[in-house]
């Protein structure tokens, strides 16, 4: 008498339990932080925070305009220092970004930071090494782009 709604209820349970459990345990793409730009952030620098960090330069990757936007929400100005390495090259950079402030250099009225001797094609990638404040910094590679683009051809140098 009981038998067949019993049955029904099992069947209707172990058809939600097993449509359902690869959510459990799949990694949700959602919870992934990632740069949503061409360009990439930096984590662990320092009180300076870099956004959208990217490098754009020649066609012969000879020298390239360094892009990125300087966060600094702290109560004190701080300096950021830069270093890029390539096989052939070593730039270093210092840039002063005051307390609450973005700085958004290669936007408004700030010129993105010419970087001479850069030896990086577009398309590959430079280390870079970022370092504010008191803390020790971070080594993460930073794209080198051209300004093939409508949008990046005016940061080009």
């Amino acid at each position: 008498m009981y038998s067949r709604p019993i049955a029904s209820l099992a069947i209707g349970a172990a058809l939600v339990l097993t449509a359902t459990g690869c959510s459990m345990l799949a990694p949700q793409a959602t919870t992934i932080d990632y740069s949503a730009a061409e360009g990439t952030n930096v984590y662990g620098a320092g009180p300076v925070e870099v956004r959208n960090a990217q490098i754009v330069a020649t066609e012969d990757g000879s020298e390239g305009n360094f892009v990125a936007a300087l966060v600094n929400d702290t109560e004190e100005s701080h300096t950021l220092n830069i270093e890029f390495r390539s096989e052939e090259s070593e730039i270093t950079l210092s840039v002063r970004v005051p307390a609450n402030t973005v700085l958004s250099l290669g936007a408004e009225d700030e010129d993105p930071l010419l970087l001479e001797d850069l030896d990086t094609l577009p398309g590959q990638d430079i280390d870079g090494y970022f370092q504010s404040g008191d803390a020790e910094g971070v080594l993460i590679s930073v794209p080198v782009l051209d300004g093939t683009l409508d949008y990046l051809a005016p940061l080009a140098p």
